[in-house]
């Protein structure tokens, strides 16, 4: 009986921290409410609604597998882009653009797991997770141009891309700010005690905090889909030194952004697991293998720039000899 009594609380204490931290976490509305010591509790606050509950593990795991396929066929895509030339990558980008990340295939299907993704929270959380897939749409969508194309169904084409990307990205925000936002309501307040979710705060509780900086309704997701866009007005009306100016500077503006958005949550991810490690490390690789192709396209456009300067100075020179 006295090892029971000694058991129990330690049980309940489990139990109760278990189930505060979910109603933290999954928190769509927390109630301002007018306090009774203006002094040490400014503001107070509890949750007045949250998510309901979670899927099986297995839909958990059917997303990881998704995920991890697609990023395996991004990286397989970068790797042939690097080994063959500029025109055979060309053809290649037609056939295969429909199995990027970013495609017409891949890209509904990350749209439903974000839809839904504050019920995918056991053993691949998108609250944590989520913003990894996003930058991988977003890799996939900058790296793999369709170049040549100038035709309405490839504008068709940018555009889904474009408003899939817009919806990710609110989809995200609506999985990941209720986490960052619970998330600093357990860290830098202090429980009243009136309920289980009831806190105390000196400031103002805002959507999504200020502990995690990053969204996906941000910079990043703006820059590339303004070079998206840039790249279908060209593909329209034709490219000019303005536009293909433009069209540069938006893609190197994203290509910034998506590097400091990876390396900034392999830092200051909330919940820095092997998983969480893993899937921004991976994101960090592929972008270096975008460098890496994009210095051996320069490297093969300056090879190929020089042998058509030394054919032309053979030529001359035979002409030359010929004529004496």
């Amino acid at each position: 009986m006295n090892g029971a009594l000694l058991v129990l609380p330690d049980i309940l204490y489990d139990q109760t921290v278990e189930n505060i931290t979910t109603t933290f976490f999954k928190c769509t509305r927390w109630q301002f409410e007018e306090t009774t010591d203006p002094i040490n509790c400014p503001y107070h606050y509890f949750c007045d609604s949250t998510y309901a509950g979670n899927y099986p593990p297995l839909i958990d795991f059917s997303v990881l597998f998704f995920f991890t396929a697609s990023f395996l066929l991004t990286v397989a895509f970068t790797v042939s882009d690097i080994k063959r030339s500029s025109t055979a990558a060309r053809l290649s980008h037609r056939k295969r653009r429909y199995w990027l990340p970013s495609g017409p295939v891949a890209l509904p299907f990350i749209l439903l797991a974000f839809a839904k993704g504050h019920r995918i929270n056991t053993a691949f959380p998108l609250s944590n997770t989520g913003p990894a897939i996003l930058q991988l749409v977003l890799v996939s969508a900058l790296a793999f141009e369709n170049m040549g194309e100038k035709s309405m169904k490839y504008v068709l084409f940018e555009a889904s891309t474009v408003s899939g990307i817009l919806h990710a990205s609110l989809y995200l925000d609506s999985v990941i700010l209720p986490y960052y936002t619970g998330l600093e309501a357990i860290v830098l307040s202090s429980f009243s005690g009136e309920c289980g979710s009831c806190v105390c705060r000196r400031e103002a509780l805002i959507a999504g905090g200020s502990l995690v900086l990053y969204r996906g309704w941000s910079a990043t997701t703006f820059s590339v889909v303004g070079t998206l866009c840039s790249r279908m007005v060209c593909a329209l009306v034709g490219e000019d030194r303005g536009s293909g100016m433009m069209k540069k500077v938006l893609e190197g503006l994203g290509w910034i952004l998506i590097s400091a958005d990876a390396v900034y949550l392999i830092r200051y991810s909330p919940r820095s697991g092997f998983l969480e490690q893993a899937a921004y490390g991976g994101v960090c690789v592929l972008i270096l293998l975008q460098l890496l192709k994009k210095m051996c396209n320069m490297l093969g456009c300056t090879k190929t720039f020089r042998s058509k300067e030394i054919d032309m100075e053979l030529q001359q020179s035979n002409s030359m000899v010929a004529g004496i």
